[in-house]
Formats: structure tokens, sequence, C-alpha cells
């Protein structure tokens, strides 16, 4: 009977965390860049009895992030959940990192998991008081990189999502909204395949 939001939800862990929810009886908003992926999506969950909407929309768009909240609450009223899961990488040598490409991954990777995450506490779940936000960071966030991996601004953004995500458990913890992390290994996915 909840309503989840799971970002970068038409593959990978996003569709899985989907999936998951759906079969413990949560309606799930899927959102991400592009239609067909989610339309898929959408089709496979449905056939598995889960009611879907599907939102596409680009995180790294800040002004995106208000219409998605807006598109959840319009069909279902609330937002009960949240999946931060998208997210990017960009490989290079530390010297050689484009600032295109560090501020691709830090936009998507931590800014839009904030901007996000305070567009629906502030609208839906410090005024209902209760949520639960799952941020999707990684091993990546707790080490650096291994010998002959060059993905800087990746291994920092999920640094930075593991410590954003114990901040703002510590500051909403008070409107009883839970916010944690996982943090996975590598495991085989559109983005790892590199």
């Amino acid at each position: 009977g909840r309503t989840a939001v799971v970002t970068g939800g038409s593959r990978g862990i996003g569709l899985q965390m989907a999936t998951a929810l759906g079969e413990m009886g949560a309606r799930v908003a899927l959102t991400a860049r592009r239609q067909d992926e989610l339309d898929q999506a959408r089709a496979g969950l449905e056939r598995a009895g889960v009611e879907c909407l599907t939102i596409p929309g680009d995180l790294a768009d800040r002004g995106a992030i208000p219409r998605i909240v807006d598109a959840a609450l319009a069909a279902w009223g609330q937002i009960d959940i949240l999946v931060n899961n998208a997210g990017c990488n960009w490989a290079a040598p530390a010297e050689d990192y484009p600032d295109e490409g560090w501020r691709k991954v830090m936009g998507l990777n931590i800014d839009a998991q904030f901007f996000l995450c305070r567009e629906v506490g502030k609208r839906c779940m410090i005024p209902q008081k209760s949520g639960k936000i799952i941020n999707i960071a990684s091993v990546a966030g707790l080490s650096g990189s291994p010998k002959g991996m060059h993905a800087i601004a990746y291994h920092t953004s999920k640094g930075a999502a593991v410590n954003f995500t114990r901040t703002l458990a510590s500051e909403w913890g008070r409107y009883n909204i839970n916010v944690n992390a996982i943090c996975p290994g590598f495991f085989p996915s559109k983005m790892s395949q590199g």
C-alpha cells in the first residue's frame, strides 16, 4: 500500500529494487531518461502484478526534479519511499580528468540525490512524519580506486553519498524518516561492462 519512487528504475539495481518493492505490495514510480526502457520495465512489472507509473526525466536537469515529484503525487497523492539509484561514471586518470566529466558524475551521483531528497522531504515525508530513503552508494565510496581503475569522480561521489546519507539520517530522524545507503560491490550491469 506504499508508494515508491525509484530513480534509474528502468534497468539494473533500480529495476531490481522496484521489482522487490512491488512484490511487497508497493506502487512503484520509475524514472529514467529513456522512455523505451521505462516502457519495457513497466511491462515486466505489470505482468508481475505491480502497479507502475513511468516518469521520464533527466535528473541532471534540476528542473526535472519537481516535475518528477509532481507526476508521482498527481498519480498517487503521496511518496513513502525514495530509492536514489540513478548514477553514472566517467573514466580518466585524475591528472587528465575533464571538467565536463567531473561535473557530470557529481551532478548526477550526488547533486541530484540531494535535490530529490529535499523535494520529496519537504513536500511529502516531513509533513506526513514518515518515510524511507535508500541511497545507492557503492563500495567505491569506502576506499580509493584499485590499481588500474581511473574513476576519481565516481569514488568521490559515492563517498559523498555515504556521508550525505549519514547526515540526512541524523537531521530527519526526528521526522520518523529513515535514510540508509546500500554499498554494492561490482556486479554485471551496463555501467560495469567497461
